[in-house]
């Protein structure tokens, strides 16, 4: 089935139909695009970052501007991004298969990459090229989309998913430093960075002290209202010949806090659960069949905490969110001397796990606080 005709979609990036709001932030990242402006997305993660980058992307006509998208998630150290980086490049900024050889070929000349041909008729060629500190300095890959851009009379816009994986190399520091140093020199190619660890892209670009500080534009994408999310589920319901009220609905987003790919997930599940018009027991049914299909990743997200820790999230899940080195509270819960507090927050953000705000502590992903309720607290 065409991701187009689903009712609901999640789990990966959303397109067409399924794409909901975000009108304002389209439209104004089109227009960081259109005028070569570097941009920073930061938001939590299940908010849509990837999806509203390739949406823009597709309504990009202008054929003097030309968007390349990457994914870096995977890539462990620096030789692994400068190979994802130039591959990437050489393929989306090539129409057809012989220039993508002709790019290789005419950009990297000092390579032999491996290439192999797919028998199915619309599988893409791969190709691996081999970048290694012996026949490449990192400068000379950094430069390529400058040099492809001119080349091509274009204005290249080079999106980085993931961006966060470049602190995690090894001498991260000088990475940075290095990308930092060629990218902002160039002027026919603009960035967007972005990543699914908000605290980790934070610190990236919101400290003075870092390379990418004052890169480019920061873009922070908030929670789609509650009001959008009703009518845009209403709809899909309609449009599957069921129906489900609004104080359902908006039970839906407020069960999991209006993020986006939760929404999505869970009213899929209601969906399912429903035969014509949705009942408060199907919203049960589809909350019930949520969490065993987020348990694995939630029971990773819990191996290997302390006990310390383990009582932090489970005085958040009581309702507390600040003055966690009172007396009471780190008797109540049991979480050791005061001066161990700072320890378990810096512990439990860099796992991703909580999110530290001018309001307090709070668990990052509303989905576990509930599965944590139910079968941890």
């Amino acid at each position: 089935m065409a991701i187009m005709n689903r009712a609901f979609v999640y789990g990966m990036s959303v397109e067409g139909e399924n794409f909901t709001d975000r009108v304002k932030e389209t439209k104004r990242l089109k227009l960081d695009f259109e005028n070569g402006i570097n941009v920073i997305l930061i938001s939590p993660r299940r908010m849509g970052k990837s999806s509203i980058v390739k949406k823009v992307k597709s309504e990009i006509t202008d054929p003097a501007i030309k968007v390349v998208y990457m994914d870096i998630f995977d890539c462990r150290n620096e030789y692994d991004f400068y190979n994802r980086f130039a591959s990437v490049l050489m393929r989306e900024t090539a129409t057809k298969t012989e220039q993508i050889i002709d790019n290789i070929k005419r950009f990297l000349v000092r390579l032999t990459p491996k290439i192999a041909f797919s028998p199915e008729p619309m599988s893409e060629m791969s190709f691996s090229l081999g970048i290694t500190p012996q026949n490449y300095q990192p400068e000379e890959i950094l430069q390529l989309p400058e040099l492809i851009a001119k080349e091509q009379g274009v204005h290249l816009i080079i999106c980085i998913d993931e961006f966060q994986q470049i602190g995690e190399f090894d001498d991260s520091l000088t990475v940075q430093k290095r990308l930092r140093g060629i990218w902002q020199h160039q002027r026919n190619v603009s960035y967007c960075l972005f990543g699914s660890k908000k605290h980790l892209m934070t610190r990236l670009f919101q400290n003075h002290k870092m390379p990418f500080y004052q890169f480019g534009e920061m873009m922070y994408l908030d929670k789609i209202p509650t009001a959008d999310w009703v009518s845009y589920i209403c709809s899909r319901f309609e449009s599957q010949g069921k129906l489900i009220s609004e104080e359902l609905a908006r039970r839906i987003c407020e069960t999991v806090e209006n993020y986006s790919s939760y929404v999505q997930q869970l009213a899929w599940n209601v969906l399912a659960e429903t035969k014509k018009e949705t009942t408060d027991q199907d919203f049960v049914n589809g909350l019930q069949a949520l969490l065993p299909q987020c348990s694995g990743l939630f029971e990773q997200h819990i191996r290997g905490l302390t006990s310390y820790q383990m009582n932090f999230i489970r005085a958040i899940c009581a309702g507390i969110h600040s003055d966690f080195g009172s007396k009471a509270v780190l008797e109540e819960y049991s979480l050791g001397t005061k001066s161990n507090i700072s320890r378990i927050k810096t512990a439990l953000q860099d796992r991703e796990l909580i999110e530290i705000t001018k309001d307090g502590v709070f668990l990052e992903d509303p989905v576990f606080k509930i599965w944590f309720k139910r079968n941890v607290f």
